[in-house]
């Protein structure tokens, strides 16, 4: 992290700004595999509190590895708190076959690309994992909103950029696109500290 934060506040001046309030961000690092990835499909679209709280039950229930999300009947999926639509994405990855440890080695592209062939899984979700399970340091997740909101108060935009105009901006900061979406959450979370509370 120390390396490419460096890089990045020597090849763009607003970086460098970022570096100073908030020194270099932690690397974030997660396990990989089948049920950090569930748990990323079960946190989608709900707030942090409840995503915890469901995977919370999901662990109790031991609904976390392949075998036991195929093996368990709908009231079981649903006991937790999943909804039908997760329900059926849970599933989909159940049944998708991924080489787990394979994916460690592919490329970055062909590790996204691998991921969005699950149903309930998107490019963000996809681009995330790369990031923090399996350590990449050249992904990042323009889809992001706080990265957007971000760069748009870092580089003193008019408007937050959408996603096609953040990964065009975000090319510029290759080979360390992993440190630089790192050093923008730390960014947005030290101004937004600033306006306080409502």
């Amino acid at each position: 992290m120390a390396e490419g934060a460096d890089w990045l506040a020597q090849a763009e001046p607003r970086f460098a700004h970022a570096l100073t309030l908030t020194g270099v961000p932690p690397l974030r690092r997660r396990p990989d595999g089948f049920a950090h990835l569930l748990s990323a499909i079960v946190s989608q679209q709900v707030s942090t509190h409840a995503a915890r709280a469901i995977w919370g039950r999901m662990e109790e229930a031991g609904l976390t590895t392949a075998a036991a999300v195929l093996a368990a009947d709908d009231d079981t999926l649903r006991a937790p708190g999943l909804s039908q639509q997760k329900m059926r994405y849970a599933r989909a990855l159940a049944s998708a076959g991924i080489d787990f440890d394979a994916l460690r080695s592919l490329p970055d592209e062909d590790v996204v690309n691998e991921l969005v062939a699950v149903p309930g899984i998107g490019r963000w979700t996809a681009e995330i994992y790369a990031m923090f399970s399996l350590g990449r340091a050249d992904v990042f997740a323009p889809a992001d909103l706080a990265l957007q909101e971000s760069a748009r108060r870092l580089f003193d935009l008019p408007d937050r950029p959408r996603e096609a105009a953040l990964r065009r901006m975000a090319s510029d900061w290759t080979p360390w696109r992993s440190v630089a979406a790192g050093l923008l959450w730390a960014y947005y979370r030290v101004e937004t500290d600033r306006e306080g509370v409502l």
